[in-house]
């Protein structure tokens, strides 16, 4: 800011400055819907080829100075508009801002013919950018939910984490995790990572540090696997039915410090989690809330472990103590928890069966048997890990 413009604000009052403070962002929310458009056709262009770059969005990124996330969400405003016209006037009213057109585009690229402005636009009205976007992938998840769990499903597999020593000792970490790898990680460090007292002066970062550091030393105290009944972390899911049943139209489930969920995730966590259940009616009234009866807890458990003395899915070592029980017929579709139903799976194997659509049967012999996913078209059925 210059000395004169400087001088000019000293001399306004406070509520000129709200008010000049909103005509700006509406004003630069206008001008981003119009770089959108610019950014599009540029994107359709070769300019940025023969100018020796990789992709528009990465010459934009260097010639527009901007992240390539952000030119990317131009790209994608510009060219979803002509399907979302109303949008495209609500944020030169003002009634909008871009942020909501950006999650509005996101959504209409997603799912393609499905994709309906009207209710989503009232919805954007209505709430925050933030919030909003929350809303989208409920949208999505209920418009096409087997995309929305493809998404969730590569979230998964993109997961990554990058663990360099520096020159002095100091050891960075770096890392990517899906909504729910991610919820896991928060859960188990945040409620170490509070302040313990007036005379904790620890940034949040360094308690958040520390927590990761707590965990990691009580694993090692534990001889790396966990005891034997040792409670598992907390997550709390709330879901519909219909979200429970995979049924079409169902929105996303929502679990604590996540995104919204896909209803196969669902199933997985209620296939013997320690979880609180909160279901919903149609008309979201709480029709139930509380532990999971159909967990395999206290002398079930135990003799589950005893008999498959670890996790089931052929040549996985992993011991009874990493596992989960998995029903071979879910019990949201009618199965049971008597021993044959039942079997031991590690977190790996037992996403790969719910999410990555794997199945694991018993044979004749009482051997378990694995099946990939059946594929139509494309590259072969990836394996287990």
């Amino acid at each position: 800011m210059d000395a004169a413009v400087d001088l000019e604000m000293n001399h306004v009052t406070d509520a000129e400055v709200r008010d000049e403070l909103i005509r700006e962002c509406r004003e630069r929310d206008g001008r981003d819907l119009r770089i959108s458009r610019l950014a599009t056709r540029f994107a359709a262009s070769d300019v940025w080829d023969e100018e020796g770059f990789v992709s528009a969005i990465d010459w934009i990124r260097f010639n527009c100075h901007m992240t390539s996330n952000a030119a990317a969400d131009l790209i994608a405003v510009g060219k979803n508009l002509e399907r979302m016209p109303e949008t495209d006037r609500a944020v030169s009213r003002g009634e909008i801002g871009f942020a909501h057109a950006k999650a509005m585009a996101r959504t209409a690229a997603a799912i393609g013919t499905s994709f309906d402005e009207a209710p989503l636009l009232e919805k954007a009205r209505e709430n925050s950018p933030g919030k909003f976007y929350y809303i989208c992938n409920h949208y999505r998840h209920a418009a096409d939910r087997k995309g929305f769990e493809a998404e969730q499903t590569e979230l998964v597999e993109n997961r990554r984490l990058w663990v360099r020593s520096c020159e002095n000792g100091d050891v960075q970490v770096y890392g990517i995790f899906d909504p729910e790898g991610g919820a896991v990680l928060r859960t188990a460090w945040e409620p170490l990572a509070r302040s313990s007292g007036a005379g904790d002066y620890r940034s949040p970062e360094k308690r958040l540090a520390d927590a990761a550091v707590e965990v990691a030393m009580h694993a090692l105290d534990s001889g790396l696997i966990p005891q034997k009944g040792s409670q598992r972390t907390h997550l709390q899911v709330t879901t519909s039915l219909e979200t429970l049943r995979g049924l079409p139209g169902a929105s996303a489930a929502e679990m604590e410090l996540s995104l919204p969920i896909s209803s196969k995730t669902v199933e997985r966590l209620a296939c013997d989690a320690v979880i609180t259940r909160i279901v919903l009616g149609s008309d979201s009234m709480v029709i139930d809330v509380g532990r999971a009866k159909r967990t395999i807890s206290g002398p079930a458990r135990k003799a589950l472990n005893v008999r498959d003395r670890g996790c089931t899915w052929p040549g996985c070592e992993r011991p009874a103590s990493w596992t989960s029980g998995h029903h071979l017929k879910h019990w949201i579709h009618g199965g049971t928890n008597e021993p044959p139903n039942l079997t031991l799976l590690c977190y790996r194997h037992h996403w790969l069966v719910h999410e990555g659509n794997w199945q694991i049967v018993r044979g004749d012999d009482g051997c378990m048997l694995t099946i990939p996913p059946t594929v139509t078209f494309g590259p072969p059925a990836r394996g287990p890990d």
